[in-house]
């Protein structure tokens, strides 16, 4: 009998850590582990935090030591990107040629950021965060200080690179098309918090403001707004979001709509074709609805689910969204969905002022997200509430005496 082969497509953290997954559930056949950059699997928290910062060096954002793939008889493909995938012949065909047959197939293919398409936006001196290259870039840019930075999107990946420029000693100015930062993950009131954090740390804000284009003569110096304000600018980032990377699916003919389509235990329109990650548009068992999540912790756990789904075993991916976040003096988690539209009101406990409070986002009386701000060790109890979906007593989770864990 040939040996029976596991193709993984995306050398990410989804792909690194199911490829993982499967030796350690005892998988004896051959592991193909495929990546278009040439940089074996990392993580991408640190590109927008500790390793932009200078804090964390380059081979700790690694997932594992370069020995760990030889030792586990992981074969790395490293840039090598997979052009297509034949599910008929069950077979990937690589840019080289080559093509590799599959048992199984993973796709962890991840997203890209969304280009703007404005008048001056091929001028130099303009940065998008994806990729550790992409972060090395931009911190050479901006970690001398003193430079004119202007952050286009207050997402999470603009906020946190605009701490990181201030941090350098930069000015810096965040455009917004939206009322506040964060408005699509958390809603303007959370989001209004996240504008004063900012604006105390000497950040501009350009609120309800778009980016209309880029002045420059080969290097950008002033972008131009919506409003038609022009902001001088050394360097500008663009954080406006991620477009997931569904090419390989659609031409491989896998159901995709904002992302490849997976049912709970990550198995695509393919019974043998699995995808995780920022790609996959999964069914949530939780939440009764497809749910696509770009989060690290998706990608964390995600990766080994699928793996268990294709060694046959029982799956259910019903984890619920998490995310963090590092900015100034600030650390927080958030877990669960927060999107405007997905809840009625928002609950504070603690001190909102000071930075240690909890923020709950409740909807029909029950919480459907909640976020820790400088308060520590009660993500369970938080995640625990948003599973029951059982209504809680406002005053009570408002009062800090009062023990999540007494809530349920």
């Amino acid at each position: 009998m040939p040996e029976e082969t596991i193709v993984i497509v995306g050398a990410s953290l989804a792909g690194a850590k199911a490829a993982e997954t499967l030796r350690g559930e005892g998988y004896r056949g051959r592991v193909v582990l495929i990546g278009e950059e040439i940089e074996r699997p990392y993580e991408r928290p640190p590109l927008s935090k500790g390793f932009l910062l200078g804090q964390e060096p380059r081979e700790k954002t690694h997932v594992h030591e370069r020995e760990w793939y030889e030792h586990n008889r992981v074969e790395l493909r490293l840039g090598m990107a997979a052009t297509a995938v034949d599910p008929s012949r069950h077979r990937v065909t690589l840019a080289s040629g080559e093509e590799i047959g599959y048992d199984r197939l993973l796709l962890a293919t991840g997203a890209s950021p969304r280009r703007l398409e404005v008048p001056g936006s091929r001028l130099q001196g303009l940065y998008y965060l994806r990729s550790l290259a992409d972060a090395a870039a931009l911190r050479e840019a901006i970690a001398p200080g003193g430079r004119r930075v202007v952050v286009a999107g207050a997402g999470w990946i603009g906020l946190e690179t605009a701490a990181a420029a201030r941090a350098y000693g930069n000015d810096v100015t965040v455009i917004e098309p939206e009322p506040t930062p964060l408005h699509a993950a958390v809603g303007p009131e959370v989001g209004g918090l996240f504008a004063d954090l900012h604006r105390r740390h000497g950040v501009i804000l350009r609120l309800d403001e778009g980016v209309a284009g880029f002045w420059g003569a080969g290097q950008v110096s002033a972008v131009v707004t919506s409003g038609g304000a022009e902001i001088p600018a050394d360097v500008v980032i663009v954080g406006i979001g991620v477009r997931p990377n569904t090419a390989l699916a659609e031409r491989a003919g896998l159901e995709v709509s904002d992302g490849v389509l997976v049912d709970q235990s990550l198995r695509t329109s393919d019974p043998d074709i699995f995808a995780a990650g920022d790609v996959a548009a999964a069914y949530h068992p939780l939440l009764g609805r497809r749910l696509r999540v770009e989060h690290w912790a998706n990608a964390l756990n995600g990766g080994p689910a699928a793996a268990r789904a294709m060694l046959g075993q029982e799956v259910s991916y019903d984890r619920v969204p998490y995310f963090f976040t590092d900015q100034y003096e600030l650390g927080m988690e958030l877990s669960g969905v927060a999107a405007p539209g997905e809840y009625d009101e928002v609950v504070y406990r603690g001190d909102v002022a000071g930075l240690e409070f909890m923020a709950f986002w409740l909807a029909g009386g029950r919480v459907v997200a909640g976020m820790n701000v400088n308060v520590w060790d009660v993500t369970r109890d938080v995640q625990a509430l948003i599973r029951s979906g059982e209504p809680v007593d406002r005053a009570r989770l408002a009062d800090p005496k009062v023990p999540l864990a007494e809530l349920l």
